[in-house]
């Protein structure tokens, strides 16, 4: 008998989402790996056996034994696009749309991004701290251990790089992992809207290598869209966040077809963003290049709007497909991935399964962390859920309430609902 420090035994299902190196793509993403009457034995927070219940209490001698029975046990859910440091809410915005607004109109009569980069840019970092600890902690509560954070509500080097502290603060003190990602190409500052160039500038002269000297980023994003920045514009930010040695994402095609998957494949992005407007073309362009569609249906159903990302034609097209919550201010107040999953679902006629992998290990893929989390597996962190569930097709049907029991990170019960 081997000691470990605990184990969970006697899942109805065990949703390993086990097996394969790369993100799923196809037919791949309907395979969770699933174990009737599963179990797993964790030590010092890693994951060191996955199987049925019977073998495992047959070889493991634990501290702890945690009863699922009942139970859907699944990977801890993986957000890999969030905007979680700012100060104020924009809930006045969301009434502006419902009275007829579109998001571009705000954003040109000074709402949108540069309204939270007014009060988020002055903010102290003990204050943004703060907030985004009590934001992170609604994501435990709904199951998500582990997400991608960035910055992008400041458009200059100095707030900029302050959000960047906030992230890494919050990354080394706080439960989960956190995967820092910057944006200062979010926006263009409201003194530089008539003087694009004069403030690609400053980014590609001075705020990214500022960035990439502080090490406080993995990932440059930018915002590619037709009242944002340009294809031409994007390309030259991205090239220089290539060179400093930053990896990339991109905001892509969300509102207008313009090119930006394209470009992500052009560029070797990780992963391109939104897509709601890609067309057929880009698809083929992001399978091509093996770049992940991260798909954000919460933030087309927060904007009133029917344009979902066409996940069917993606995952058709062997694009591997991810989801995210886009939890931010503005366009999407969004923090809980099983209600994007019912969202994938009912727009984007996701299967479960799909969306359950899209979640979990394509997600856990596109921000460079599937070594080690999103999915089940001996060595990977025990990032582990029991929910209140007796199939996983019960995630996205029992919509608008929370089915975690239980959260774990590194094998830590780190919240109980």
């Amino acid at each position: 008998m081997k000691n470990v420090d605990k184990i969970i035994i006697n899942a109805n299902q065990l949703i390993t989402v086990a097996g394969g190196d790369r993100p799923r793509v196809g037919k791949e993403m309907s395979n969770l790996g699933i174990i009737t009457n599963g179990a797993i034995a964790i030590k010092d927070g890693i994951i060191v056996a996955v199987d049925t219940t019977d073998n495992i209490l047959d070889n493991y001698s634990p501290i702890e034994i945690i009863d699922a029975m009942d139970k859907v046990v699944m990977p801890g859910f993986v957000d890999p696009h969030t905007h979680p440091i700012f100060v104020n809410t924009r809930e006045n915005e969301f009434e502006m749309r419902i009275e007829g607004k579109s998001y571009v109109e705000i954003s040109l009569a000074g709402g949108g991004i540069n309204s939270t980069i007014t009060t988020t840019k002055g903010a102290p970092e003990d204050l943004l701290y703060d907030l985004a600890q009590e934001r992170i902690k609604k994501m435990i509560s709904c199951g998500t251990t582990t997400i991608e954070a960035k910055s992008g509500y400041g458009l200059d080097t100095e707030s900029e790089l302050k959000q960047l502290r906030v992230i890494k603060s919050l990354s080394e003190n706080e439960k989960i992992d956190i995967v820092p990602t910057f944006m200062g190409a979010h926006e263009f500052p409201l003194a530089y809207k008539k003087d694009h160039q004069g403030y690609i500038d400053i980014l590609v002269n001075e705020m990214i290598p500022e960035v990439a000297k502080s090490g406080l980023a993995e990932y440059c994003d930018i915002f590619t869209e037709d009242h944002v920045y340009s294809i031409k514009e994007s390309r030259i930010v991205l090239q220089c966040a290539k060179e400093h040695g930053l990896k990339l994402k991109m905001h892509a095609d969300e509102i207008i077809p313009i090119g930006g998957a394209e470009l992500a494949a052009e560029m070797g992005c990780v992963s391109a963003d939104h897509l709601g407007a890609t067309s057929e073309q880009g698809i083929k362009a992001l399978a091509k290049k093996g770049v992940i569609a991260t798909l954000l249906p919460a933030t087309i159903f927060s904007l009133g709007l029917k344009s979902y990302a066409n996940a069917r034609k993606m995952i058709e097209l062997n694009t591997p497909v991810a989801l995210a919550t886009d939890f931010n201010p503005g366009s999407c107040n969004c923090d809980n991935m099983q209600f994007v999953i019912s969202l994938a679902c009912l727009q984007m006629k996701m299967t479960p399964a799909e969306a359950i992998v899209a979640s979990t290990i394509n997600a856990a893929h596109s921000i460079g962390m599937a070594d080690r989390v999103g999915s089940l597996e001996v060595g990977k962190y025990a990032d582990i859920l029991i929910t209140d569930m007796p199939s996983y097709q019960y995630l996205p049907y029992h919509f608008g309430s929370n089915n975690i029991i239980k959260v774990y990170k590194k094998g830590e019960l780190i919240h109980q609902n």
